[in-house]
């Protein structure tokens, strides 16, 4: 890690973040590294050694602007040419990522904006891979040899840290995600390469779920379907007087229960809104509140909403009485 003794700035290659497969924990797992899962936005992070950064989203945009607090790290790798794998989240006064904070940042590409933003709101990078440094691949090379070169590379700062993994234990780590109220677990093989842009099975990706019911009190016509077929129901949940709308489902659904299920919602139709709080959805069709339905989330957001809501089944059993 010898910096360029000419200070002239590294030539560095572009390289796409490795992705991982979603799957459960892997058993046995003596062979496996567990990082927390951050909830934020995937991000690259390139220095040629002069002090300046570029940011690069997964998609491939230049987010540079986007978030300026981390151009400090420039300054801490300066001398070195270097390609870093990370996540941009924005933290609670917990210190658990949250992705409704971090939409705020988002998109921003108004130097000023961005600026006044970061001391509002401020990013910060959780690095956990390097693939390039001072002129020399690393890719190729193991999962822990690479952390090893990060940890000694990236001292935390202000905005930017090196977040802990935990070789094997993967069930005591799971147990400190769900008590921390984390996302959930990535799992990296200790021996895996870094491979630029592949979904690899050596790294794998457990979230976690909650399951809940919720009240259907409406639903949106499904795009190309016959008319009355639904796309997606809005629901929500029983609060201080009356239902509170908790957001749209409209995935995991298939086509025998969107039929049976658009049956079911014509028959107890109604002209208006069951919902206490306005429901700001294009060509809502309203029902009365008696179906409950199963479905999982990934989390509450901060507006009371669910965040990646999944179809489980309708509970007939569960059937709320006009």
């Amino acid at each position: 890690m010898t910096p360029n003794p000419a200070g002239v700035p590294w030539a560095l290659p572009s390289i796409a973040p490795m992705l991982c497969v979603p799957g459960p924990l892997p058993v046995p797992d003596t062979d496996w590294a567990f990082e927390a899962k951050w909830d934020g936005a995937r991000c690259v992070l390139t220095t040629p050694g002069d002090g300046t950064v570029r940011l690069t989203s997964r998609a491939g945009n230049d987010v540079t602007v986007t978030y300026p607090e981390l151009g400090a790290l420039g300054d801490v790798l300066r001398g070195h040419g270097v390609v870093l794998d990370g996540e941009v989240v924005v933290l609670d006064a917990a210190g658990r990522s949250d992705f409704g904070l971090l939409q705020r940042r988002m998109g921003i590409m108004n130097a000023r904006r961005a600026a006044r933003l970061a001391l509002d709101c401020p990013a910060h990078l959780m690095i956990f891979d390097v693939m390039f440094l001072d002129g020399r691949a690393l890719s190729a090379g193991p999962y822990e040899e690479r952390r090893r070169v990060l940890s000694a590379l990236a001292p935390a700062g202000p905005h930017w840290s090196v977040p802990a993994y935990v070789r094997g234990h993967g069930a005591q780590a799971w147990d400190t995600v769900l008590s921390g109220g984390l996302e959930g677990l990535v799992a990296k093989r200790l021996s895996s390469p870094y491979t630029p842009g592949v979904r690899s099975p050596h790294w794998r990706k457990t979230k976690r779920v909650e399951t809940l019911d919720v009240v259907i009190g409406g639903w949106t016509q499904r795009s190309g379907a016959a008319a009355g077929v639904p796309g997606a129901v809005l629901v929500g949940v029983d609060g201080p007087g009356g239902l509170r709308f908790a957001g749209s489902v409209g995935s995991g659904m298939s086509d025998r229960e969107l039929g049976e299920l658009g049956a079911y919602l014509k028959v107890i139709a109604r002209p208006s809104s069951p919902f206490l709080d306005p429901v700001d959805v294009a060509g809502a069709h309203w029902v009365e509140p008696r179906l409950v339905a199963e479905v999982t989330a990934s989390e509450w957001t901060a507006a009371g909403r669910l965040r990646q809501p999944v179809w489980q089944r309708l509970r007939p059993d569960l059937t709320r009485l006009g």
